[in-house]
């Protein structure tokens, strides 16, 4: 049987106990193994060729093969390139230091076996979202999981901050999620599959500058686009962390001495919930007890007294 072949196999089907349903189950052959064939199984609906959610069984059928994060080399993206290599995924990193990265991929290559790709870019100039929108295009090498995780915090209040700073957070909160996304889903939709994770942050759901307004905007697009992209096979989600021991704040300028300690989490734990949420299909992921219940305080505040409180404690202990 040859690579990229399509045969019918029968399989049984989470959806509708119709028997009378006309669905027709593929499996696309990825590639030979001595241990046996690896596939990527597609529903595809008869009447009208509509490709349905992906079905996956059995471990040999990988439900990723490469996965592309930015902001690679810290943090959260960190911690989803150790989560993800140990899960066997090739990988794309990407941020701006060159030999960090090397260093990093060659970690994740000799420790877990997987092909690390590096990608030196800097997602607030032109030429390093068009450097990360051509590697996600290509659809030889096609990339199945996008992290937009690169990001970073501005000291001082409205006004404190440079323009020219605050225009940069905009240009790699906002555009580079905007289009890191649409070249990722582009081919996802193509091949009926794929996934997209935004890092985003609980300050998106209160007034908090423009860090948070531009957190809300990844929220708010990444829920949308999830809705209009339902029945495709790619998955959309927005994570949405609290304070997580990273090198955010240091970067930053900010101290984090007055940070309670109930109020960090730990990447590699947060990254594990948020590819959960992941597979179980949900749009918005707040990954820990705690924050899910901050949360749920903040829906039913008063905007008033929310503005007042979220003013203060961001700027004792957030960026602006």
């Amino acid at each position: 049987m040859a690579v990229g072949s399509t045969v019918r196999i029968a399989l049984r089907f989470d959806g509708p106990s119709d028997p009378d349903t006309p669905y027709m189950y593929h499996c696309h052959l990825l590639s030979h193994e001595d241990e046996g064939m690896m596939g990527q199984f597609v529903v595809v609906d008869k009447g009208s060729g509509r490709v349905r959610r992906p079905v996956m069984r059995g471990t040999n059928v990988p439900r990723m093969t490469t996965a592309l994060i930015t902001g690679a080399t810290a943090g959260i993206g960190a911690a989803f390139a150790r989560r993800l290599a140990a899960q066997g995924h090739n990988l794309v990193l990407v941020a701006r230091d060159t030999a960090r990265l090397r260093e990093q991929a060659t970690e994740l290559h000799d420790r877990h076996g997987i092909e690390a790709e590096v990608l030196s870019a800097d997602l607030s100039t032109e030429g390093g979202i068009e450097a990360v929108e051509k590697r996600l295009a290509d659809r030889t090498h096609p990339v199945d999981l996008l992290v937009n995780n690169a990001g970073f915090g501005n000291k001082g209040r409205f006004l404190e901050v440079s323009m020219a700073d605050e225009l940069t957070m905009l240009k790699v909160h906002c555009e580079a999620v905007l289009r890191l996304t649409s070249a990722a889903v582009t081919g996802m939709k193509e091949r009926g599959r794929g996934g997209v994770v935004n890092v985003a942050s609980v300050a998106a759901f209160v007034p908090r500058g423009t860090y948070g307004a531009s957190k809300a905007w990844v929220v708010q697009f990444t829920q949308g686009a999830a809705r209009d992209l339902a029945g495709s096979g790619v998955r959309l989600m927005v994570l949405c962390p609290g304070f997580v021991r990273t090198e955010f704040h240091e970067r930053a300028g900010m101290g984090t001495d007055n940070i309670p300690g109930w109020m960090w989490l730990d990447a590699d734990k947060l990254v594990a919930s948020a590819l959960a949420d992941l597979a179980r299909g949900k749009t918005v992921s707040i990954p820990d007890a705690r924050y899910k219940a901050l949360m749920g305080l903040v829906k039913v505040a008063p905007r008033g007294l929310l503005g007042g409180v979220t003013s203060r404690t961001g700027r004792k202990y957030g960026p602006q």
